[in-house]
């Protein structure tokens, strides 16, 4: 795999404003509290008017540290989620690109379908690349992301100097971008304020490989198989899903260790039968997932 990327914000450490949060501790911190200005009540039990007031107590600021918790988190791009993610887009004057217009004259009226948190988080991440005219590849990624909700990825190197090719890879279909994406795409590139003059940029859609995932799963007696089944199958579709990226590999590890879900002995991946490796212009998209079970006998 080699694609451009910026700080993978899941590898972060927690930050240390978010406090982990235990009901007992509060509790017995304020019981410890209690008996410290009034030893009388040393020996309180849970039937005790008392002790229940303490609960009602330790559980309101569990809420309230929560709630400060989630507060915190709004404010950070690695958290933050729908309207608060549009509010700190807003600062890098971003907005959540639209990928299906509403349309109000359907009956019922069809609301508008916009990008995921996590591809507006991504943009919010390279708009910086944003700021350079230098034709830098994050430069040209960045154009290239902001210029229509329909793109999905979108990948940029030099194969000789003064020449850039901007790859395409198209949230619809199975990623192939159209000519009416391509030209969208195109003019975004090649704004005056985005592409160097020394640059001739070509944008191309990205090659897309269809694939189908079969496997045999071998489960071991006593839960109910077709669950076990469809767990797998939800795995390998999130795997695909995730690796439905320009140059990013559909690994055979990848798959198996999808499939080997809780209570399953084994899996025999039919297909692919090896890894499906991509390049800068690449990408893999799964057409179908036909996952079996073959039980053990019972014993």
């Amino acid at each position: 795999m080699s694609a451009f990327t910026g700080v993978d914000l899941s590898q972060l450490p927690p930050p240390d404003v978010i406090e982990q949060l235990d009901f007992e501790v509060i509790f017995a911190r304020k019981l410890a509290r209690l008996v410290e200005l009034d030893p009388t009540f040393n020996a309180l039990v849970e039937s005790d008017p008392a002790y229940k007031v303490l609960q009602v107590s330790a559980y309101d600021e569990l809420m309230l540290r929560q709630r400060i918790n989630s507060a915190a988190k709004a404010v950070m791009l690695a958290y933050a989620t729908d309207a608060d993610l549009d509010q700190l887009a807003g600062n890098f004057q971003l907005e959540r690109l639209v990928v299906t217009p509403a349309d109000p004259t359907a009956i019922p009226p069809v609301p508008a379908v916009y990008e995921s948190d996590t591809s507006l988080r991504r943009r919010v991440q390279l708009s910086f690349e944003g700021f350079t005219t230098a034709g830098s590849q994050g430069s040209y990624i960045f154009a290239a992301l902001n210029s229509s909700g329909l793109v999905l990825d979108a990948n940029a190197f030099s194969p000789e100097p003064g020449l850039v090719s901007v790859y395409v890879l198209s949230r619809e279909a199975n990623g192939t971008a159209s000519e009416q994406l391509l030209d969208v795409v195109n003019a975004a590139v090649n704004a005056e304020e985005v592409r160097p003059m020394t640059d001739q940029v070509s944008v191309l859609s990205a090659a897309v490989t269809d694939y189908q995932i079969e496997a045999v799963l071998t489960v071991f007696p006593g839960p109910d198989a077709e669950l076990i089944r469809q767990a797998a199958v939800q795995a390998a579709q999130a795997y695909a899903t995730s690796v439905h990226r320009l140059a990013y590999d559909v690994t055979y590890s990848g798959l198996m260790a999808a499939l080997h879900q809780n209570g399953v002995q084994s899996v025999e991946l039919i297909s692919p039968a090896a890894s499906i490796i991509n390049g800068e212009g690449e990408a893999s998209y799964c057409t179908a997932i036909n996952v079996t079970v073959a039980s053990l006998p019972d014993v």
